[in-house]
């Protein structure tokens, strides 16, 4: 029993410090346009735990659309050859950097913490299904390599918003998918 109630308990923490993010004040979605490559990953979903280590980084176009939402499309090259693709349309909310968009059953509400548009991208991630949630972090940057303190920005921040050190993951670089 004190176990559930410690697990709950981390849960909850975790949901209050996930609706207290929000986005850069300065948040320009044009500045998200072109592409951008997945480093950082972290979540505590099963589905990460289980495939985490199979995991490499992939690379996001991210268009902004003439409504202010924004298209992205995001590819990681499988070990066989293929291309694991998915693209999803984030719809702008009332809030400049809060979107929103459904992707596999799931609510997303996406939020731009921090960009600095030459250099890296943090998203926070809240993907709901039915009474479920659970935060979703992501790291993007302009080229492959980001510095040591972005790195572990990422990872500060992701412990803070309820996610375990064990499921913080810096991506192995990897190929491209070739151009469709």
């Amino acid at each position: 029993m004190a176990f559930l109630l410690a697990v709950l308990g981390a849960v909850l923490c975790s949901f209050m410090v996930s609706s207290e993010v929000l986005p850069q004040a300065d948040f320009s979605v044009q500045g998200m346009a072109g592409k951008w490559y997945l480093i950082g990953f972290a979540t505590n979903a099963q589905w990460f735990v289980s495939r985490r280590a199979s995991m490499k980084m992939g690379t996001g176009l991210m268009t902004p659309t003439a409504d202010g939402d924004l298209d992205m499309s995001y590819s990681s090259l499988n070990s066989d050859g293929s291309c694991w693709k998915l693209d999803n349309l984030a719809k702008k909310t009332d809030v400049p950097g809060k979107f929103t968009y459904t992707s596999w059953g799931d609510v997303n509400d996406m939020c731009i913490v921090e960009v600095k548009y030459d250099e890296y991208a943090l998203i926070h991630n809240v993907k709901s299904k039915g009474s479920d949630s659970t935060v979703v972090n992501k790291l993007y940057g302009r080229g492959v390599d980001l510095t040591a303190d972005l790195l572990e920005k990422f990872r500060q921040f992701s412990l803070e918003t309820g996610v375990l050190q064990e499921n913080i993951a810096f991506l192995p670089k990897n190929a491209e998918c070739p151009a469709a």
